[in-house]
């Protein structure tokens, strides 16, 4: 892990295109702004999770619903 050390206003570029700056300091707050192309996913990390779980579940299939399926395009 590569750990920076960036002061209020300050940024840092990860490749050409995309540019994080520290926009405010309030407490135990950062609030940092992401700039990016369209194409890039900007997700906080628990959101992230979330979304591949929902994924992983999505790709799970389900035998009796395969079986129903192919017994339902034979009698067809």
């Amino acid at each position: 892990m590569l750990v920076l050390t960036r002061r209020l206003k300050e940024s840092i570029m990860i490749g050409d295109d995309i540019e994080i700056s520290i926009l405010s300091i309030e407490g135990d707050q950062v609030k940092l702004g992401i700039s990016a192309p369209k194409n890039v996913d900007i997700h906080r990390k628990e959101i992230y999770l979330s979304i591949q779980q929902e994924n992983s579940s999505a790709t799970q299939t389900d035998a009796g619903a395969i079986e129903s399926l192919s017994n339902f395009f034979k009698k067809q």
